[in-house]
């Protein structure tokens, strides 16, 4: 078994020389031995990697026919005491036809053998000259000189018994309007693999890498891909050698063509995952009642580990790439305000009432208010924006706050609480000097009792601020900060935030620009116990609860994809090396369990709220769990 279902791929472009047979097996077991020895559960090879995908009608020569199934048993041989599986093209005779074939090899035996679907017959490409397509197949299996009867068929899917599936199909299949490969995902391979011989033009390869990765993405599989290269013939065309290996719609690993080298790539893929989100994907699986069941090909041993120094595990998974950060920041900003309009728009809202804190939550739901007013053609005056200072507050956040208010010209008004909650702690004959949660909650619903109080005198509606990573948490006080009429940033993660202000701050005038990023810089905190003797900020949550960047890879990678605690705290441990110990990994993920599993009353009757990404907490659109659900068996 590996490492929680992550499963090491490679694919090889190697040296070749056209019918140069001899030569080639030599570079395909170097090739192999190589991918074992870098951990690979399995490689990839291209289209007639044995012989040449160029051989023209020198296909048709028994002599040559001959020597690729010679090679294949040399190939076998030398690679017998690898558990690595290994996929080599090379071409097949059976019932007086030729075709184009890859076999599958492991531990010296050939497993099974795949033909190819499409075979293209235009311009410069002419395989249906010496070659037929799989649908003339009519056998099942085939008499394999030295390996015995063996299955060949479109229908194989092998299997390890574990999480590794995959299934084969040959360079044109996929530019067919069915490719075999959309089969194959439905009868259970999770990954695709495809020897290709493509020829090199200018575009090309750009169009290979997106079908490759939207072809992963359809079939909810990982895709490698591995394409003949520059040894081949260059009478008519030139073979650039592309190899590339895509999961679920996203690149892992692509190579550099044109090398003259024989070169390789790895990608460490999650399959998981994969299962994970076809369980979850209705429509991969209404999609599989039409389909016949395959043939299934068990695989023998594999390498029982991964170490995932191929995997993708970027530690705050839900902010996009530098390259993408503006353009994916303006779009939630959009996701949000749109949303915001329309409830502003269907209740006849007159005023938007929000409470400010000068913290980043606060902050994002007021440029949210702001753009919206913008959206509509109303004055940023429509926005009521409340300060409302208790026992906790500090200046630094009071100032900035006070601040963002005078520069989005906003309606300001100011409330000090302190007074209204000595009253309430004298009606519960609590004593203040108790630090309990009633000290802190009677706080938190004083402000939003005032909030839904000012929305009702003044014909507007309560702007919630809370995040999606509170709202996992529960961090918030029931029918508090809890409550609102709209909630704007309900699946907007405290990691992103930062992410979004400071893309908001960047179009600011220079004293805006300089408040916000103030607001990014302060230590996130509730601000409901008093600060310290300096004035300096005593309560912080990431001291209590952990680490948000933690708490939302927890999130992901829980909700996404199902991952269960041990390989919750693996996958930490693997992103987050250098910059988190173990012993705090391992205490903040069960601080998140724990409290996710305790705090589902909340989710239950939270707010509406928009969407902005594949995870969200809404009870009536995304995550529907029992209140009183156990947790025990989730326990790290």
């Amino acid at each position: 078994m590996s490492t929680y279902g992550y499963y090491r791929l490679a694919a090889a472009t190697p040296q070749v020389r056209v019918a140069d047979v001899a030569f080639n097996t030599t570079e395909l077991v170097s090739a192999a031995r190589e991918a074992a020895k870098g951990g690979a559960h399995a490689v990839l090879f291209p289209e007639l990697c044995l012989t040449g995908a160029t051989c023209g009608d020198l296909f048709l020569q028994p002599h040559l026919q001959q020597a690729a199934l010679r090679a294949l048993a040399h190939f076998a041989s030398e690679t017998a005491r690898l558990k690595i599986v290994s996929i080599v093209s090379l071409p097949l005779v059976v019932d007086d036809a030729l075709y184009i074939t890859a076999a599958v090899v492991q531990a010296g035996h050939v497993l099974g053998l795949v033909p190819k679907s499409v075979l293209p017959n235009c311009r410069a490409a002419y395989e249906s000259r010496q070659f037929r397509a799989a649908a003339d197949l009519k056998a099942e299996q085939v008499e394999l000189p030295g390996f015995g009867v063996v299955p060949i068929g479109t229908d194989l899917v092998f299997c390890d018994g574990a999480d590794f599936s995959f299934g084969v199909e040959l360079a044109d299949d996929l530019w067919s309007v069915i490719p075999p490969s959309s089969r194959l995902a439905l009868q259970g391979a999770r990954v695709i693999f495809n020897p290709g011989a493509a020829m090199a033009g200018v575009g090309a390869a750009a169009y290979s890498r997106s079908l490759v990765t939207q072809q992963s993405s359809r079939c909810l599989a990982a895709y490698v891909y591995a394409a003949a290269g520059v040894g081949e013939s260059t009478q008519d065309a030139v073979y650039s050698g592309q190899a590339l290996i895509a999961d679920n719609g996203r690149l892992a690993a692509e190579n550099t063509c044109y090398c003259r080298e024989t070169e390789m790539i790895y990608a460490d893929i999650d399959l998981q995952r994969l299962a994970a989100a076809r369980l979850s994907e209705s429509t991969y699986n209404d999609s599989r009642t039409s389909v016949p069941a395959p043939r299934r090909i068990a695989l023998g041993a594999l390498e029982e580990r991964c170490d995932l120094s191929y995997a993708c595990l970027p530690s705050r998974p839900f902010v996009p790439q530098a390259e993408d950060m503006a353009a994916t920041c303006e779009e939630i900003l959009t996701i949000q305000t749109t949303a915001l309009v329309k409830r502003m728009e269907h209740s006849h809202a007159r005023t938007l009432v929000i409470g400010i804190s000068g913290g980043l939550d606060s902050t994002l739901a007021l440029v949210v208010c702001v753009r919206a007013c913008r959206m509509l053609g109303l004055p940023t005056s429509s926005i009521l924006a409340v300060t409302m200072p208790g026992f906790g507050t500090t200046g630094r956040t009071y100032n900035n706050a006070v601040s963002m208010i005078r520069l989005m010209g906003v309606t300001f008004k100011e409330v000090d609480i302190k007074e209204a909650c000595l009253l309430q702690f004298g009606n519960l004959d609590f004593d203040p000097a108790l630090r309990t949660s009633t000290y802190e909650n009677v706080q938190a619903r004083q402000r939003t009792s005032l909030l839904m109080n000012l929305a009702n005198k003044n014909g507007g509606m309560v702007v919630g601020t809370g995040d999606l990573s509170e709202i996992a948490l529960g961090w918030s006080t029931y029918n508090g900060d809890h409550m609102s009429m709209y909630a704007v940033n309900c699946s907007v993660p405290k990691t992103l935030i930062r992410y979004l202000l400071a893309h908001e701050a960047a179009g600011c005038c220079a004293e805006l620009a300089a408040t916000i990023q103030d607001v990014i810089d302060t230590p996130v905190s509730p601000e409901l116990l008093p600060p310290a003797d300096d004035g300096s900020m005593e309560q912080k949550t990431e001291d209590i609860l952990g680490p948000y960047d933690l708490h939302d890879f927890f999130l992901y990678h829980f909700i996404k994809y199902g991952a269960e605690p041990t390989k919750l705290r693996v996958l930490a441990q693997v992103a987050f090396a250098g910059e988190f110990s173990e012993q705090l990994i391992g205490r903040t993920l069960e601080t998140f369990l724990r409290r996710f599993f305790q705090q589902q009353f909340k989710r239950s009757c939270m707010p509406d709220g928009p969407a902005i990404g594949s995870i969200a907490l809404s009870p009536r659109a995304a995550w529907r769990m029992p209140t009183d659900a156990c947790g025990e068996l989730w326990k790290p």
